[in-house]
């Protein structure tokens, strides 16, 4: 898989698949399956496996490599597979690999958490892992902790395909933006479709998306409308799914995979619940409101037909 092919679909949409739990609590990967060749046949240009949608913290290292591996069969060149990688440098090098190995196509890199972690070895972390690996790497930037001249070592970098910029603070992007041109950056919203026509106004091309697990047509249609330059239209996809991107953002963002996950649930499609330090479930009066959303858009019998 060549650089470049990898960066053009970083322009589309980078699909995050949910991982499915059985009762007792162990993955089922049989239905985690399902879902990714469902996102791959729907048209969507790259899926993420073992990112924050699909539980990447609460998961076992071996459980993120078998993820990575499921997520590669299952999309069978359908869609470009970008392997979701983090932890220690030397676990992140080595998960890298084994992926590589498992036919994905690039690997994306976890923001580290590390609360003593200094910007700039932040920047030299992701770095030491694109230099490590055979296949295309994304940067995934969750903080404006690291500054523009970090940055732009991380996004210039040959082996860095694309950053996966999910920060608010769009006078940083703007900064990097205009200090990458005509470089090999490549920046990318890596907040949904809620933010896509912003960042997409000052530059950066393709969006996250988890919402590709549910209704996938939705998020196609936003992309499709920036696509075209016409931003009245993306407005209107993103206020038709605004609700549900809403409901994800509470308690912190800790309802970010239960809305997901339940909205699945809501369409027939039991993938468990999420697992600690994630919200488990919605309360009652959440559930009404996704039922009200999921209802208003015909998910649900578009996923009986």
């Amino acid at each position: 898989m060549t650089n470049d092919k990898v960066r053009r679909a970083l322009r589309g949409i980078s699909g995050v698949h949910v991982t499915a739990w059985k009762a007792d609590g162990e993955a089922d990967w049989a239905l985690t399956g399902r879902i990714v060749r469902g996102i791959a046949e729907a048209g969507i240009h790259n899926i993420v496996s073992a990112g924050n949608t699909g539980e990447f913290y609460p998961m076992t290292t071996a459980e993120v490599e078998r993820s990575h591996a499921v997520a590669a069969e299952a999309a069978a060149g359908r869609a470009l597979v970008t392997a979701g990688i983090g932890r220690s440098l030397r676990e992140a090098v080595a998960t890298g690999r084994l992926a590589a190995r498992a036919g994905c196509d690039a690997a994306m890199v976890h923001h580290p958490l590390d609360p003593f972690a200094a910007p700039q070895s932040q920047a030299d972390y992701i770095l030491a892992i694109a230099e490590a690996l055979t296949i295309p790497l994304v940067a995934y930037i969750r903080s404006d902790a690291i500054g523009v001249t970090d940055l732009i070592r991380v996004a210039t970098h040959p082996n860095v395909a694309g950053v996966k910029f999910a920060s608010t603070n769009m006078m940083l992007l703007a900064d990097c933006v205009r200090e990458t041109q005509g470089t090999s950056a490549n920046w990318i919203c890596g907040l949904a479709e809620g933010w896509a026509a912003p960042f997409h106004a000052l530059g950066a091309r393709g969006f996250t998306s988890g919402l590709v697990n549910v209704v996938p047509a939705r998020s196609l249609a936003v992309w499709r409308a920036l696509e075209a330059g016409d931003y009245d239209a993306a407005r209107r996809e993103v206020d038709a799914i605004a609700g549900f991107e809403k409901l994800r953002t509470k308690y912190g963002n800790g309802a970010n995979v239960t809305v997901v996950k339940e909205a699945l649930g809501l369409l027939g499609i039991d993938v468990g619940p999420v697992r600690l330090p994630g919200l488990p479930e919605l309360n009652a009066a959440e559930r009404a409101e996704l039922r009200a959303i999921v209802s208003g858009w015909g998910a649900a019998k578009a996923a009986a037909e």
